[in-house]
């Protein structure tokens, strides 16, 4: 039992880069079931940007499913953005999940966005001014809610999908000083708090593309400026042990592009 999920993060789509991805796209169903997508889907938030994603994400022949990303909320239309993609048939989630059924298996997928706060020994605390606390809750709202939507999935295989990241691994190659605004540990423990096979997520363009959370839970950054192609796609399933969980490189069947 094999499942191939395609994935990619951090497209920031407007009209001009309508396009390019669609060619790769189309390939889809010669090497994956689903096509996840870790935010960071358009440039500043806009109901026009979200429709130029919908063009180019949209009636594909897998399943699309998505979380946002901090650039998906800048301008306050996250409604609307939602509405667009949802009737472009993109699944959109925000602290819930979905099940797909796909040849090789149920596939659940839970997703968040996710928030910074930082990694042990250099994360922020629930401490001090009012600002602080809330910053920190905000993360920790979002960590419990990935962590109850995997515990809650009945699937085969579990993924985690979120836009900040989980682990300081892939976040290596981005300053130090700014990792705190770049994920949390908080997200990773929600990852080990259930069977996890796969976590991937975005964010961090001058980061790393192989991590791993404390338990174990293999963390792959797809964020495009890290990936350098249309997707990559990684097989999970029983046949293969969870250290062989990796990307189809630029060999693979999907296109690279600049």
């Amino acid at each position: 039992m094999v499942i191939r999920i395609a994935a990619v993060g951090d497209v920031h789509l407007d009209q001009d880069v309508v396009g390019r991805f669609r060619p790769a796209l189309e390939e889809l169903p010669d090497c994956a079931d689903v096509l996840l997508l870790a935010g960071d889907l358009t440039r500043h938030g806009t109901e026009a940007e979200a429709r130029c994603v919908a063009e180019e994400f949209g009636g594909l022949a897998v399943p699309v499913v998505t979380v946002l990303g901090n650039h998906d909320h800048q301008c306050d239309q996250v409604p609307q953005v939602v509405k667009v993609l949802e009737d472009a048939g993109i699944t959109v989630l925000e602290g819930n999940g979905v099940v797909l059924d796909c040849a090789g298996g149920r596939l659940g997928i839970a997703g968040v966005k996710g928030f910074g706060g930082g990694f042990a020994g250099r994360c922020a605390s629930d401490f001090g001014e009012p600002e602080m606390k809330s910053f920190v809750r905000t993360t920790t709202d979002s960590a419990d809610r990935l962590g109850a939507a995997l515990r809650s999935l009945d699937c085969d295989m579990l993924v985690a999908l979120t836009h900040y990241a989980p682990v300081p691994d892939t976040l290596v190659g981005e300053p130090l000083e700014i990792y705190p605004f770049l994920g949390s540990y908080q997200l990773g423990q929600a990852i080990d708090s259930a069977p996890t096979a796969l976590a991937l997520h975005g964010h961090a363009h001058a980061g790393t593309e192989r991590g791993t959370t404390p338990g174990g839970v293999r963390v792959r950054n797809v964020a495009h400026p890290v990936i350098k192609q249309a997707y990559s796609v990684f097989h999970v399933g029983d046949q293969l042990d969870t250290d062989q969980v990796s990307p189809i490189g630029q060999s693979g069947s999907q296109r690279s592009w600049s």
